[in-house]
Formats: structure tokens, sequence, C-alpha cells
């Protein structure tokens, strides 16, 4: 009984032995994987500057009118004028900035699907190939199995 377990061990073993594991589409993965992690955050950290230059010119702007709009002024009504005109000059810069964001993200966007699709069509290439590979590699392996 000992010895039966043995031989079909050692069949398993050999049977296993036949049929080869090839890592070089894992190792190929991962290393496209890791090229579009790379840009794809290229993508992310350039919108994340031209969101923040953004963000510091609109701010940079909006103190400066608030200094003007803080000066002393003679005449009261003119409190009320330069309140009147930095709301409006606040409310057409929000706009051009909204915007501006806008086509910040416009870009991540299509810069982000077209690199999806890259990685797709890429990704599909490679797995056609790999599964061509590993077909005929198996049936090379089970002719030589079967031959023996």
């Amino acid at each position: 009984m000992a010895k039966a377990t043995q031989d079909m061990t050692a069949m398993f073993k050999d049977v296993l032995g036949a049929f080869p594991v090839d890592t070089t589409a894992f190792e190929g993965a991962f290393k496209n994987s890791a090229a579009l992690n790379e840009k794809l955050t290229t993508v992310a950290l350039g919108a994340a500057e031209k969101s923040s230059e953004i963000s510091t010119k609109w701010t940079k702007d909006t103190l400066a009118k608030l200094g003007d709009m803080t000066k002393a002024k003679e005449d009261p009504a003119d409190y009320a004028k330069a309140m009147t005109d930095f709301a409006s000059a606040q409310a057409e810069v929000a706009a051009e900035n909204m915007a501006a964001f806008a086509e910040v993200a416009k870009k991540v966007q299509m810069e982000t699907v077209e690199l999806l699709m890259s990685a797709g069509k890429e990704a599909s290439e490679e797995a056609t190939a790999a599964v061509k590979k590993a077909t005929n590699d198996v049936s090379a392996a089970a002719k030589k199995a079967t031959s023996k």
C-alpha cells in the first residue's frame, strides 16, 4: 500500500514537471502595471500642480482686491461702491477660475481614458500572445508525455 502511494506521488510529480510554468507573463504584467501607475500618477500630479497654481493666483488676486476695498474712504457711499465692485469682481474671477478648474478636470479625464484604452489594448495583445504560447507549450508537453 505504501508503495502505491509513492508511485502516485512520483507520477503526479512527473506530470506536473512536464507542464512548464512560464513566469515571464507575470513579470510582464507587473512591469506594465507599474508603468501604467507611473503614467496615471504623472497625470494626477500634473493636475494637482495646475489646480494649485489656479488656487494660488485666485488667492493673491482676492487679497489684492481686499486691500483696495479696505482703504479708507472720505465718503461713506464710497464704501458701498467698493464692496459692490469687490463682489462683482469676485463673481467674475470665480467664474473664470471654475472654468480653469473644469479644463484641468477635462484634461485629466481625457488623458486617463487614453492611458486606460492604450493599456487595455496592450493587455489584450499580451494576453492573446501568452495564451497562444501556453497552448503551444501544453500541447508540446502533452505530446512529449504521451510519447514516453
